[in-house]
């Protein structure tokens, strides 16, 4: 009986010393995180690899729903054209190429309510980027005109100019005070701490360029063009293109790796082409969609949130 209780007494005791360690073991750092991605489609629908789902735009009436003019024929569903996520990957935003940006997660918030612009934006809005501290956007539209929302302020746009092609899309630099704007000729316009590093302004291309992303120190970018071909400048690598190589649908979208050595493609159909450090995460090429992609987003999750 004796021995009985010196066995159960040294479970307890065992027992007891698990409960107390679990917390130092629960508390340890976690293993490091590869970066992931949301794709964002026309129709408002948002697919996440290696990302969380913070929820999509496609449920009546829609965030991406907007009023064709007579006598257009397009669908009024797939009016997104861009996505955005917040610097600390707690949230996103769909951007309505005819009214705004729509946001989730902590992207969808009271203090992002109100916007500012500059005169004469016209056409369609191109392009979205987050502000410092996530609590807010801009947008850029086709003619260079640009609108701050929340807490972001605009801080130049090209409205006074002649353009020799339309904006397509924006960067952000690293300290969120200034950006880039690359139009469909390959034009690259700087604002803020953003600095020019070149352009394909006034180069023969392929294919007209859609995208741009910055580098993780701000000090270069890419532009990939429909084709897949991809244009660094500054202290962006090359890392690979599509350029050249067969693809099923065009390419809509570019975005970088947090540090600043890789980047996604990600096309019309879905497919997602992966360089550098950039980690191939799943795509949706092959699957059915209701509307085409139109744009890439970075989960920065080495970022705290």
């Amino acid at each position: 009986m004796r021995r009985l209780r010196r066995v159960l007494m040294g479970l307890l005791l065992g027992c007891t010393w698990t409960l107390l360690a679990a917390p130092v073991v629960a508390n340890a750092a976690p293993p490091p995180q590869a970066p992931g991605y949301w794709l964002a489609g026309a129709d408002g629908g948002v697919f996440s690899f290696g990302a969380p789902f913070y929820g999509s735009g496609v449920t009546v009436p829609g965030t991406c729903g907007f009023t064709p003019q007579p006598p257009s024929t397009v669908n009024a569903a797939f009016g997104c054209s861009a996505m955005a996520s917040t610097p600390s990957g707690n949230g996103y935003w769909i951007l309505n190429a005819y009214r705004s940006a729509t946001g989730f997660g902590v992207a969808n918030q009271p203090p992002q309510r109100g916007c500012t612009s500059l005169n004469g934006a016209r056409g369609s809005w191109t392009g979205v980027v987050s502000s410092v501290g996530g609590g807010g956007f801009l947008m850029v539209s086709s003619d260079g005109g640009l609108a701050g929302c929340g807490d972001a302020a605009p801080m130049g746009g090209l409205t006074s100019l002649t353009l020799a092609a339309p904006i397509v899309g924006m960067a952000t630099t690293p300290s969120y005070k200034g950006y880039w704007l690359v139009s469909a000729d390959g034009g690259v316009f700087a604002f803020g701490d953003a600095a020019f590093k070149g352009s394909m302004g006034g180069t023969s291309l392929n294919a007209p360029v859609v995208g741009i992303a910055a580098t993780a120190d701000g000090g270069g970018y890419w532009l990939t063009s429909a084709d897949g071909g991809v244009f660094a400048f500054g202290d962006a690598a090359f890392k690979g293109s599509m350029g050249g190589s067969r693809i099923n649908a065009p390419v809509v979208g570019i975005a970088a790796t947090p540090d600043g050595n890789g980047y996604w493609l990600a096309a019309a159909d879905g497919g997602v082409f992966s360089f550098g450090t950039a980690p191939f995460e799943g795509s949706m090429a092959g699957i059915p969609l209701t509307a085409p992609i139109v744009g890439i987003a970075t989960y920065r999750s080495s970022v705290p949130g």
